[in-house]
């Protein structure tokens, strides 16, 4: 497996990893047409090619076999030193193999080189595995907020984690 900067020919590869696991996380966190809502609005062409494309974006994908099969996006904030790790999915046939971590990590040591010295990292309340995902790789809950996808409102819980102060992973 390894871990490679997005281009625009992985949109198509970095939408069906985001389709097959909102498919298979959130049936029982939010409604179908949310699903499908925060698939179009958060995983259009143009918004995933803009992500791979902008500056102050970070895109990773990780492949096994020539295929894309997991994929992490972060943000810079320059103005305040911080990050924001928005996804990190893996496919449902490839998790339980260190995958997510191993995005995480790098993502994490990318934004830290860019002189990131805080890094947030938000996720539904309602997605346990995701919190866990998070609280075990150090990060703290720091606030919830209520977040719209679609026409439905959900609690997002966000996390910090200042890189100098944790222990080597």
């Amino acid at each position: 497996m390894s871990v490679r900067e997005a281009t625009p020919d992985d949109v198509d590869a970095i939408q069906h990893v985001a389709q097959s696991s909102w498919t298979e996380d959130y049936p029982t966190i939010l409604s179908r047409e949310s699903i499908q809502d925060g698939l179009d609005e958060w995983y259009s062409d143009d918004l995933v090619r803009d992500s791979i494309i902008w500056s102050r974006a970070l895109m990773l994908v990780a492949e096994r076999d020539d295929e894309v099969v997991g994929f992490a996006h972060a943000i810079r904030e320059d103005d305040d030193n911080e990050g924001n790790i928005l996804r990190v999915y893996v496919a449902p046939d490839h998790r339980s193999d260190g995958l997510g971590r191993q995005l995480l990590e790098e993502t994490r040591d990318r934004l830290v080189e860019q002189g990131v010295e805080r890094i947030n990292a938000m996720v539904l309340e309602a997605n346990e595995p995701g919190n866990a995902f998070y609280r075990g790789f150090g990060f703290e809950q720091v606030t919830t907020d209520s977040i719209t996808i679609g026409e439905e409102t959900y609690t997002e819980c966000t996390y910090a984690l200042e890189p100098d102060n944790t222990a080597s992973e």
